[in-house]
């Protein structure tokens, strides 16, 4: 029995982290711009300058990725999905990387305490404000458009404050525990180098 209670623990360990976001009434632009951030349907791509980039982050990002993540096509196609959606939300996609680790472990079908589901553990209740009905957020892609839309709504109410913007995403505005663990997460174990000196002097992520 004892032995059984340690296993639990150690299985939800990775999730104790994961937290909520609240509920706030949205402006009617800012609803707007969220509900079409969501409906868009392209298909995902690596926004790279060249082939050649794209697969060497692809063949980083899922070296780093493969213990969690053992089949190939499958962390192939999150990674893609992940990048994409990143990009398209203005956020670095190693942020996102980050905060998928510290929020869900990169399980797909996490749930938390709260009822954040996923790997960006995104509120239900955001796709009754933004979404359509029956949306599923434990769909890849359908998650990880949702999660990097709020992460850029709260970046952008805190006016570019990764610290800020991440407590707002995780319910724990305020608190240093979350957003210190993010920004960990996202200098040391997503690292990627960047494709020239001119973009290495852009790169600006917080220092935990």
């Amino acid at each position: 029995m004892r032995r059984l209670i340690v296993l639990l623990i150690a299985a939800l360990a990775p999730l104790a982290i994961a937290g909520n976001q609240k509920y706030e009434p949205l402006a009617a632009s800012v609803q707007s711009q969220m509900q079409s951030s969501i409906s868009d349907r392209a298909t995902p791509f690596l926004a790279f300058e060249s082939s050649e980039e794209a697969r060497a982050w692809l063949d980083a990002m899922s070296k780093k990725l493969e213990r969690r993540m053992p089949d190939t096509r499958e962390r192939e196609e999150f990674l893609v999905t992940a990048h994409y959606e990143a990009k398209r939300a203005g956020l670095d996609p190693q942020l996102v990387l980050g905060l998928i680790q510290v929020e869900s472990a990169f399980r797909k079908y996490a749930v938390s305490s709260a009822g954040a589901r996923g790997f960006m553990q995104v509120m239900p209740f955001w796709v009754k404000q933004i979404g359509t009905p029956g949306q599923n957020l434990f769909h890849l892609r359908v998650n990880l458009r949702y999660g990097c839309t709020i992460l850029r709504h709260y970046l952008d109410i805190e006016r570019g404050d990764y610290y800020r913007a991440l407590g707002r995403y995780n319910g724990s505005l305020g608190k240093a525990e979350y957003p210190n663990m993010v920004v960990r997460a996202w200098n040391s174990n997503w690292k990627f180098p960047q494709p020239s000196a001119a973009n290495a002097a852009q790169d600006k992520r917080p220092r935990s």
